[in-house]
């Protein structure tokens, strides 16, 4: 089937009781047995809950995967992944990553003993010289947030499956719709569905796909045992965003590429970091992995003071925490999301105070530029 087909079916069939045509929301904390080992496939809501399981199925086929699970947010849903290392066990990670992501791994899980190394994963050299014969999991954000830096998913997979390396790639800002990591040889994908797939601003959860069955069954097990697992609603939610999930991304990407074009003719904006623009380093190779270059953008208007005009100008760009929802929004890495990595790492990797980073909604682009030209004006 296509994308926008599975989005729309995959997982979700009326309701047999009802012939609802959505997927019901399973209010139950606990289902009734018919007697002792003799139940409908549901026991407790920990384990399975029928809207769960729907949303599950459903990302599953969007991502070209056979097994999904379901989270109480994406770093619930990363932390299950960093549960597969073993205490003594290494792991190689984007430099370049989701602060919170590197929050977990340096400032708890470091703790029980993992062993973290962070290196540029667009360097595949880089990587190799990384590697150690303890190293069990290279984790990937591509592009990476938020300076944009792309990865070779395909040589990257390659290279630590030769090893015996497990590699698990945050999708986050691409979206199965634009880029899907399973087929481009990862073991593991995972989602904030905060993000994208929900694509409303009004849940938070994360989600884990794989090929792989053994990989599966001990993701599955650590889902029920850890037990931070979303509610039937949340994952409701979700299912109504990915049913639009191929019409908003195209639209988030449409306008990032006008707006983009903007920025860099733009005088206050000193660099520009999109992907879709042809000078940036990774083009060639997105337009090779990816369908489309989404909606996320940083640029540098040089200063905090500059970026504290920016981020207090504008009207329809709203100053939040997040992304990929509908609604434009505009923040300060340094200072937001990315306020728990150390300063002089942060500006190692070229995240100077000056950097902002916009979500570009779906409103219309000309509106949106308009509100970043006033904005850009205060600096």
């Amino acid at each position: 089937m296509g994308f926008s087909t599975d989005a729309i079916h995959a997982g979700q069939r009326p309701d047999p009781s009802t012939g609802a045509i959505i997927v019901p929301i399973f209010q139950t904390s606990t289902y009734v047995q018919d007697g002792l080992g003799s139940h409908k496939g549901y026991e407790y809501a920990r384990t399975q809950n029928p809207t769960r399981g729907a949303l599950e199925a459903n990302v599953a086929a969007l991502e070209g995967g056979s097994h999904g699970l379901c989270f109480g947010s994406g770093l619930a849903a990363i932390s299950t992944i960093l549960h597969l290392v073993r205490a003594g066990e290494h792991v190689v990670a984007s430099n370049n990553m989701y602060g919170g992501t590197y929050r977990l791994m340096e400032k708890v899980l470091r703790d029980h003993g993992l062993r973290f190394d962070y290196v540029n994963t667009s360097d595949l050299e880089a990587v190799e010289r990384a590697f150690r014969p303890e190293t069990r999991l290279l984790f990937v954000e591509t592009p990476t947030n938020p300076m944009m830096l792309v990865s070779d998913l395909r040589a990257l997979a390659s290279l630590a499956s030769r090893r015996g390396i497990l590699t698990a790639v945050d999708n986050t800002f691409m979206t199965p719709f634009f880029q899907r990591p399973l087929e481009l040889g990862a073991d593991i994908v995972v989602h904030s569905s905060t993000k994208y797939l929900n694509g409303h601003s009004d849940m938070v959860g994360g989600v884990i796909v794989t090929r792989r069955d053994d990989l599966a069954e001990r993701l599955r097990f650590l889902q029920n045992a850890v037990g931070a697992v979303p509610g039937p609603f949340d994952c409701w939610l979700v299912l109504r965003g990915t049913k639009t999930l191929a019409l908003r991304m195209e639209r988030h990407d449409r306008n990032a590429r006008e707006i983009a074009a903007f920025l860099v003719r733009h005088p206050k904006a000193r660099r520009v970091y999109y992907p879709g623009l042809a000078d940036h380093p990774g083009h060639e190779l997105m337009k090779r992995q990816c369908s489309g270059f989404g909606g996320m953008i940083s640029f540098d208007v040089g200063s905090l003071a500059g970026a504290t005009a920016v981020l207090g100008s504008t009207r329809l760009f709203s100053l939040a925490e997040s992304l990929g929802g509908v609604e434009s929004l505009i923040s300060h890495p340094a200072t937001m999301t990315h306020a728990s990595v150390p300063a002089e790492d942060r500006l190692k990797m070229g995240l100077t105070d000056g950097l902002v980073r916009i979500s570009v909604g779906v409103e219309d682009v000309g509106d949106l530029v308009a509100d970043l030209d006033e904005a850009l004006g205060h600096v």
